[in-house]
């Protein structure tokens, strides 16, 4: 069985968007139980030098949905960062899995060894071949902040564990 790109990409995706969903109602769930506003958790973070919260979730998306609509050759789907709620942060993730799986898949699987060129920080481009680029930086980053936002809801307390963050707890 050979395996394609968008079969990788959105067997991974579909794990990571699921696992974020359920900790996110887990947070929330939380936060209720505790009297906390959304924007307290929504902008803590594990350092002063990290992201906060929902940028982290913010950012499971944005290298989810620009990564994908580079290998399928289109425009990413437009998401602002505008979120204030756990949520309005659920809603965004369903729309990146939304907007992964309205991605063509015969463009995403086009020629997986070819070279992409992709903006990696403010003034830096990077060149790797299609397949390295899915599972070498998008995948990668959509899981780094996903497992990011998961540790601060565990420093923040809540109770959730591995099998939440690998999507098998409900």
């Amino acid at each position: 069985m050979t395996l394609t790109l968008s079969s990788v990409a959105r067997t991974q995706l579909d794990q990571v968007y699921r696992a974020l969903d359920g900790i996110l109602a887990k947070g929330e769930a939380f936060a209720r139980d505790k009297d906390v506003e959304d924007s307290v958790w929504l902008n803590w973070r594990l350092s002063p030098d990290m992201f906060p919260f929902a940028r982290q979730v913010q950012l499971v998306s944005d290298f989810s949905v620009r990564g994908m609509s580079r290998l399928a050759g289109v425009t990413p789907a437009s998401m602002p960062d505008d979120e204030t709620s756990f949520a309005e942060l659920r809603t965004r993730i369903e729309k990146a899995r939304e907007a992964v799986w309205a991605l063509d898949t015969a463009a995403i699987d086009a020629d997986p060894e070819a070279n992409i060129t992709f903006p990696a920080g403010r003034d830096r481009e990077l060149t790797l071949p299609r397949q390295a680029y899915l599972q070498n930086f998008v995948i990668a980053n959509a899981l780094f902040h996903a497992s990011t936002a998961y540790n601060i809801l565990r420093q923040l307390g809540v109770p959730i564990g591995k099998a939440d963050m690998m999507g098998m707890s409900r």
